[in-house]
């Protein structure tokens, strides 16, 4: 009587994510304490001492002219000399201080903005495109210079130069500075994953791309606008401190 041995199963092998084979991202979120945006948000807090820029935060605006009223009455005191200015002295440092603080909170929000806007523009600034001409010529232009219809022709590592429609060839795209969506996607001739947008990156392999917006009117632009001329929100942060300066 003879008896089979079963051998025992395999081990499940583990599953490999296509995408970890891929270049990683290039765009970096800037840190929080950048030099630059720090650099313009200390500037802006000064600025926004005036207080026609202030009467559109009315508690800002009380605070500042308390500090001011404040200040005075300290400068008063010390030319005549009196002797307990020690506590004006800190009251004032305080209220002038709280404003600050207020004005640096929303500068720095609003730095923050302006250097977004500043890497979206120098993105497609310097985006150069290969225009493919008459006969399969390709001829390196500023991307600026591409209008609708034109074929532009991008491969591994390129930036694309404008909003289009993929007209051949296959590729994977790195859309994270357009969506913040760390993972790649595919964009291939027909169907709907043909549209590609300007200032994204082909990760892979190479496609042909014609252009169906002029200079202006591209993706990129309409976010720069959005950015720019929008108003901004206040922050959890920022709402609070109003609460308690005004609770104070």
């Amino acid at each position: 009587m003879s008896t089979t041995t079963t051998p025992p199963p395999a081990p499940p092998r583990e599953a490999v994510d296509p995408t970890s084979m891929l270049p990683q991202r290039g765009v970096r979120t800037r840190p929080l304490f950048d030099p630059e945006i720090l650099q313009r948000a200390i500037k802006d807090c000064f600025t926004k001492l005036n207080p026609a820029h202030l009467l559109r935060n009315p508690v800002i605006f009380v605070v500042e002219m308390g500090a001011i009223l404040v200040t005075i009455f300290v400068i008063r005191d010390i030319v005549q000399g009196a002797a307990n200015i020690g506590f004006g002295i800190q009251i004032s440092l305080w209220l002038w201080f709280t404003v600050l603080f207020a004005n640096f909170a929303e500068a720095m929000a609003e730095a923050r903005g302006k250097a977004q806007a500043d890497a979206l523009r120098k993105t497609k600034t310097d985006t150069v495109a290969r225009k493919l001409g008459p006969g399969g010529r390709i001829e390196e232009v500023a991307a600026s210079k591409l209008r609708s219809g034109d074929v532009v022709v991008c491969e591994t590592g390129d930036l694309i130069p404008g909003d289009g429609e993929v007209i051949e060839g296959i590729a994977t795209v790195d859309e994270s500075v357009i969506t913040g969506e760390s993972a790649p996607v595919i964009r291939e001739s027909g169907g709907d994953r043909s549209a590609v947008t300007g200032g994204t990156k082909v990760l892979s392999d190479r496609v042909q791309i014609r252009i169906t917006s002029n200079p202006g009117e591209t993706f990129l632009d309409r976010m720069i606008a959005l950015v720019e001329g929008a108003e901004r929100q206040k922050t959890p942060n920022e709402i609070a401190l109003n609460i308690l300066i005004a609770g104070l």
